[in-house]
């Protein structure tokens, strides 16, 4: 068992590197997304993962692996709308690469700081759960999420998006960690 706090870098480069190549390549058209589509497509992703545990195989050739970077990055980008708003015209669809790559590390360290801080209470039992159970609780995160959108943001008891967006950043961390770093089949 490695060091969860410097796996957890590891897995930061792999996920930031791509979402700031992404952001060389394609601007930052996702700006235009609101939170609710953002959602979806994490469960595009996350329900693609359980598809292809169910059937065993994946015809497209990218494995699970891209769906938990996906997830993870989807996640931040929903965390930077919900600070900055969602772009409602082409001229406000622009930022920055530096300025989205800054809002980015500023979501996933406050995200690794939320998990080292669970991480300590609950022991690493992620290291003891199975991948395929870590996205069922993704998928229930979502539905979640789904039900807080559709009641426009309002709670009675539950915690908000925000914090729904971090625990499905840090359950796809884990099995990142899992699949990437360690090596795991």
């Amino acid at each position: 068992m490695g060091n969860t706090s410097e796996q957890y870098d590891q897995v930061i480069q792999v996920c930031q590197e791509l979402f700031a190549n992404k952001a060389k390549d394609y601007g930052t058209a996702w700006r235009i997304l609101r939170t609710p589509s953002l959602t979806d497509q994490i469960y595009i992703k996350a329900n693609r993962i359980r598809s292809i545990q169910e059937k065993g195989e994946a015809k497209i050739a990218e494995g699970i692996i891209p769906e938990f970077i996906g997830i993870v990055n989807y996640s931040v980008m929903a965390l930077i709308q919900l600070e900055v708003g969602v772009a409602n015209s082409a001229e406000d669809i622009e930022m920055a690469p530096e300025r989205a790559v800054e809002l980015y590390n500023k979501y996933i360290y406050a995200a690794k700081k939320l998990m080292m801080d669970k991480n300590h209470d609950y022991d690493e039992a992620w290291r003891q759960m199975r991948i395929s159970s870590i996205d069922d609780i993704i998928l229930m995160k979502i539905f979640r999420i789904k039900s807080i959108e559709d009641h426009h943001g309002n709670t009675i008891v539950s915690e908000g998006l925000d914090a729904n967006y971090y625990d499905i950043i840090n359950y796809a961390m884990f099995c990142l960690i899992r699949l990437v770093v360690e090596g795991e089949k």
